[in-house]
């Protein structure tokens, strides 16, 4: 486990020296991964850092306002809306790596304009040792490593925890006294719900799964999952009334982990789950089924793509 008194003025003084006097911009998620950064490097530069929060249209449902009131007190947080260009850019894409390549690429050119707008040279990432492991393997790119364009407008990326895991960034956000909101957060990938929309992605997709990913959220908060999630997978028939339906089916994902690298399935009570698949299909007039996924990471990946 990460010694916290030794890494955070660590981790600042080497975020000090690369920066320097120098203006650099934070891609901020509202996860863990990027608060704890955004605490190190502000804690390092002052008001020399910028935070950035782009809404790609993949968020979680209220991810902006929770983002905004979260983050209120840095004073210079800006919000970038950015649905339109990134759901053009994926228009018609089914392939998985070539949905996160796209999505890396443009997140560095949202973060490149808003850079050169307030004369920041540096990028500040919430990369962590997992997120290079997967990506340098050949598991999947992260749209913050492997899903990177190799011409960047920047004079460097800085990754204060891409040495660590997920459950020792969680105990430098709680030494650094960030709030339990952000410190216990349950981990939501960078691409968003394009991960979770098997196949290309479409505006009725990504709504059923927001609303379903926030059901599963309040069903299975007392299990305390280390992730759990909702992925639209495909369509079947239904019936819904006196009508056959086509619709989505919905796939429920819930796992307990240690640091992400390997996750079983839990074992989730009938009642709930009955419960969780009355609640989607009741909410989306366009979901046929609801399933759940009981495969472990291996062999399976916590996400879908």
């Amino acid at each position: 486990m990460v010694d916290t008194d030794e890494f955070i003025p660590e981790a600042v003084a080497e975020i000090q020296e690369e920066i320097g006097d120098s203006k650099a911009i934070i891609a901020l998620s509202g996860g863990v991964d990027s608060s704890v950064a955004a605490a190190l490097a502000y804690e390092a530069i002052g008001d020399n850092l910028v935070p950035i929060y782009v809404d790609t249209g993949l968020m979680r449902k209220g991810e902006t306002e929770q983002i905004r009131e979260t983050f209120d007190y840095m004073h210079s947080l800006d919000i970038v809306e950015a649905q339109d260009r990134f759901l053009d850019a994926l228009e018609g894409v089914t392939d998985p790596e070539e949905k996160r390549e796209i999505i890396g690429e443009q997140f560095i050119r949202e973060f490149e304009r808003e850079a050169k707008a307030v004369d920041a040279e540096y990028l500040v990432q919430g990369t962590i040792y997992p997120d290079r492991i997967e990506s340098e393997g050949g598991i999947k790119s992260h749209h913050n490593v492997g899903g990177l364009p190799e011409v960047m407008d920047f004079e460097g990326i800085v990754e204060p925890v891409r040495d660590l895991y997920k459950d020792e960034v969680r105990e430098v956000a709680r030494a650094m006294g960030l709030e339990e909101v952000v410190s216990e957060r349950m981990p939501f990938p960078g691409p968003g719900l394009a991960v979770r929309v098997i196949g290309e992605i479409t505006e009725e997709k990504l709504e059923v799964a927001r609303e379903s990913n926030h059901i599963i959220e309040e069903e299975l908060e007392e299990y305390d999952p280390w992730q759990a999630l909702a992925a639209v997978i495909g369509k079947a028939t239904g019936v819904k009334g006196d009508n056959r339906v086509h619709g989505w089916v919905v796939s429920v994902r819930s796992v307990e982990s240690r640091d992400g690298m390997t996750a079983r399935a839990q074992n989730i009570d009938w009642e709930t789950l009955q419960r969780i698949q009355s609640r989607i299909t009741g909410t989306n007039d366009n979901v046929a089924r609801v399933v759940y996924d009981v495969t472990h990471k291996p062999p399976a990946t916590i996400e879908y793509e």
